[in-house]
């Protein structure tokens, strides 16, 4: 269990061609952008690629791609998460982890289940998890938040639950379980315009959406941020500010999907019930070209 999380994480997108079929072609394209921008691992299947969306077979196909492109480069989390506890661990047992490094695993949606219940799904995933695990709050799209008292016992009693994402929004949440974290334990921020404020207090760096578009500008901040050097870190996160405003107007990952489109990365497509940006937003971001 010896993946680092600190620094920029990058949660991919998953491209699709105008006839709506994963593009592998355009998945490449990106693994390797993103690898060349300096970014320290790749999250594949996460919220940001349209996971629930995917067939079964369309996400192994999409794991074996990022794997083959990344080819040992960087290390490769997996999202692995779910509303139904039984089920996930059926998951867990059939799955092929080679070439996995650890897994990001986002709270229970949907039957937005008590502090208990979060922590004994997290309890039952830790002690069946072949891999290390990452625990994942993001209450406006599970409904449920993942309480600093529910993280703090699951990080001291499991040893394999080893980092939270956290895309809550609650700074003082996020200091308070910085100050209760048990030696070791990485809080990495899930949301990008908060990274900077929550490395000011000793978070770690940060999964990204906009990293995907713009990797070496995201990881400057968190480098010089992560060096202590804030001055550096302000003014990196103020000229992507811009990026920041717009992008998750129309949601995620419409914006960074058509920011991906403008640099000839990918098609601007996306799987119902998500849509593209309106003409509005498009424009916005059509005068940053």
């Amino acid at each position: 269990m010896s993946i680092d999380l600190k620094g920029t994480g990058v949660a991919l997108v998953t491209p699709f061609t105008k006839n709506n079929e994963v593009d592998y072609t355009a998945l490449e394209k990106l693994v390797n952008h993103v690898i060349s921008g300096g970014v320290n691992y790749l999250v594949v299947l996460g919220t940001t690629g349209e996971s629930v969306t995917l067939s079964k077979e369309e996400k192994k196909k999409v794991v074996e791609k990022v794997l083959a492109v990344n080819n040992g480069r960087l290390p490769v989390v997996l999202g692995l998460g779910g509303n139904d506890t039984t089920e996930l661990l059926k998951e867990l047992e059939t799955t092929d982890f080679k070439g996995i490094d650890a897994l990001l695993s986002v709270s229970p949606s949907y039957n937005r289940p008590s502090q208990e219940g979060i922590y004994q799904h997290y309890a039952a995933l830790a002690k069946k998890s072949p891999l290390p695990i990452i625990l994942y709050n993001v209450p406006a799209r599970t409904g449920a938040t993942v309480e600093v008292e529910t993280t703090l016992k699951l990080a001291k009693e499991f040893k394999n639950i080893i980092a939270m994402k956290d895309a809550s929004a609650h700074v003082n949440q996020c200091m308070d379980m910085m100050c209760g974290a048990p030696e070791g334990f990485v809080v990495t921020s899930g949301d990008d315009s908060l990274a900077l404020p929550m490395m000011a207090f000793g978070a770690h760096g940060l999964i990204s959406v906009i990293a995907n578009a713009y990797p070496k500008e995201t990881v400057a901040i968190v480098n010089a941020a992560l060096k202590g050097d804030f001055a550096a870190a302000r003014k990196a996160h103020f000229a992507l500010t811009p990026v920041m405003k717009v992008i998750f107007e129309d949601g995620n990952p419409s914006g960074v999907k058509y920011f991906l489109h403008k640099l000839g990365m990918m098609e601007n497509v996306l799987r119902l019930p998500l849509v593209p940006v309106k003409k509005e937003t498009a424009a916005k971001i059509d005068k940053m070209f």
